[in-house]
């Protein structure tokens, strides 16, 4: 059973121990916590000062992610509609034990967030592999999310990822504590962080991404959950037929170009899915809401409008 509770210093505060990076609010929001029994505690910000259709908001997943990512859309959209962010669990400031991260627990988390927190029918934006756990709770809610926007989604390249017993042993490998704490320590040092940004902007890094993704990757147990990611454990095999075609809400794609990541299979999927359509925010290089902010905010607009009136 998932509980709830308020929790505006859901880290400790005050004195920092040594060689630990404080880390600050994502958002300037109210902050509260859902307690899963699956996946601990997970943490989230919630502006429900207006009225009308909820928004939901879902990070990626990667080294540094945090709700940080969406920060372009809750600020947004907040005094419009209600709106969340959640920190995935074992990032940001949500738990970050040391328990296996797969799809399943991601996806169930955001249907226990919906069920438990909004409480009624809402519109979910997810970015990169979030938008796989998305689509995965999306299929087992249909009645409770509304559409889906996915912002540069994973599942659409057509280079396949390590799976099964492959992915297992490269689990296996980066467990060992000599590996991956030095890896982990190399990818989330700053100058690793700034080229990995480099890489998904056109122009300038903003600061602040760069110190958040710092601060929230050098926090307690911050290796656990990437280390199912770097092992290819996270992402579903063949999401395009196993989660995308399942689901039966207006969807909205909004992509360009990314380093990561293709959407070699985007074209022919959507000429099977009605359902589903697509937008192009040029320049960008997969971080959409930060580059292209008034763009992305509009494709979203008309996505919604389109799908009110069908």
């Amino acid at each position: 059973m998932a509980t709830h509770q308020d929790s505006a210093l859901s880290q400790p505060q005050g004195a920092t121990k040594p060689g630990r990076v404080p880390l600050p609010a994502a958002l300037d929001a109210a902050r509260h916590d859902l307690v899963s029994e699956q996946a601990g505690r997970i943490h989230y910000y919630a502006d429900v000062s207006a009225d009308g259709h909820p928004l939901v908001l879902i990070h990626s997943v990667n080294a540094a992610p945090s709700a940080f990512e969406m920060k372009p859309l809750f600020d947004h959209y907040r005094g419009q509609r209600p709106v969340y962010a959640l920190d995935l669990p074992g990032f940001g400031h949500s738990e970050r034990d040391n328990r296996r991260y797969s799809p399943t627990l991601y996806a169930n988390a955001i249907v226990e967030f919906i069920d438990h927190v909004v409480g009624k029918p809402c519109d979910v934006v997810a970015f990169s592999l979030g938008c796989e756990f998305a689509a995965q709770a999306a299929t087992l809610r249909p009645g409770e999310v509304s559409s889906l926007v996915l912002i540069s989604p994973t599942g659409f390249s057509a280079r396949r990822l390590p799976s099964g017993q492959a992915a297992e042993r490269a689990h296996k490998v980066l467990s060992v504590p000599v590996v991956n704490d030095g890896l982990f320590r190399l990818l989330t040092s700053r100058p690793s962080i700034r080229f990995f940004y480099n890489q998904a902007f056109h122009g300038s890094i903003p600061p602040e991404m760069i110190d958040y993704a710092y601060a929230t990757s050098h926090q307690p147990g911050a290796k656990y959950a990437p280390l199912y990611f770097l092992s290819g454990q996270l992402f579903t095999q063949n999401a395009r037929e196993v989660l995308y075609a399942q689901l039966t809400q207006p969807v909205l794609v909004l992509y360009d170009r990314d380093p990561n990541i293709d959407f070699h299979e985007l074209p022919d999927f959507l000429g099977h899915h009605p359902n589903w359509r697509a937008e192009r925010i040029t320049p960008t290089r997969g971080l959409l809401q930060w580059e292209q902010p008034a763009q992305t905010a509009a494709a979203i607009d008309r996505f919604w409008t389109m799908s009110k009136a069908a």
